[in-house]
């Protein structure tokens, strides 16, 4: 029986091992190596080994209030799409009725990825001028006095920003939304629960699995940006990529760009970690409760 399992198992794994090859080596390839490269180049300094790159990110305020403009923009765009990506996901799965007006939702939703950030960033620079057409609306509807100053400003890069990443976090919404069964949403009101119960008990902590990935991936994109932070921060705010763009392409410092970008990774993971737990947390307790 055991020398059976075990021959079963290896002609499995012979089976396995030549479809893992080419994943494996394009991991290697194009991640690992790249990673390697990275790190060994961030402890090098005159030529020799050293940790003064790290010392000089760490230890210089400047860099900390760049870390923390660049964490602000994204944990408010993240906020952001996760505000309206949410009631958006929930309208196209459970409201809209029509597959093909749902696929005509959809299609329009992502047709925007089609189109390079460039492009959409230049596009929001004249949306958001002072003569742009959102001044001109929030004047002409009384909301504002006079044009308000959205290039320049974090409130118009987390703008730019929603607008290019909130597709991700509706895609990621809609497929865990559209996986729960709506058979338990109505044996929830079966059971006497009101909509917003059921809501809260059963559609949410299933679909949170899916939120808490949109979540990440909206908030490692929007650290992680450049182009829409650059073009629209007209110079006057800079966040953690624009200043490793500056080492690698501007002063050919490798060593101290490669010290920069390892730092915005490990800062990143750390706050995805955390968040990663308090949201396991945070549906652990809602399944208590509910139960």
């Amino acid at each position: 029986m055991s020398t059976t399992m075990s021959t079963t198992m290896s002609a499995a794994m012979n089976r396995a091992l030549p479809l893992l090859a080419a994943p494996v080596a394009f991991f290697v390839a194009f991640f690992a190596v790249p990673m390697i490269v990275v790190v060994s180049s961030s402890l090098m300094a005159g030529g020799v080994p050293s940790l003064g790159n790290y010392a000089r990110v760490l230890f210089d305020q400047y860099h900390w209030d760049v870390l923390a403009a660049t964490f602000r923009i994204a944990g408010l765009t993240t906020v952001a799409c996760a505000l309206l990506g949410y009631p958006l996901a929930y309208y196209l799965v459970r409201v809209v009725k029509s597959p093909a007006l749902r696929r005509t939702c959809v299609i329009l939703l992502v047709l925007p990825l089609f189109t390079s950030n460039i492009v959409r960033s230049f596009g929001w620079m004249v949306l958001l001028g002072r003569n742009g057409l959102v001044n001109d609306a929030l004047v002409g509807v009384g909301i504002l006095d006079r044009p308000m100053r959205f290039l320049g400003t974090e409130l118009g890069i987390v703008i730019g920003l929603v607008y290019i990443l909130l597709p991700f976090i509706v895609l990621a919404v809609g497929n865990a939304l559209a996986a729960v069964d709506p058979a338990l949403e109505d044996a929830s009101s079966d059971l006497g629960a009101t909509p917003f119960d059921t809501f809260r008990t059963v559609t949410f902590p299933l679909c949170l699995p899916g939120l808490m990935s949109g979540i990440v991936m909206v908030f490692t994109l929007a650290v992680s940006a450049y182009v829409t932070p650059a073009l629209l921060s007209g110079g006057k705010i800079t966040v953690f990529p624009m200043l490793i763009f500056q080492q690698y392409s501007t002063v050919f410092d490798v060593n101290y760009g490669g010290a920069l970008s390892m730092t915005l990774l490990v800062m990143t993971l750390l706050l995805v970690g955390l968040a990663g737990w308090i949201g396991n947390a945070g549906a652990g307790a809602t399944g208590r409760k509910a139960q």
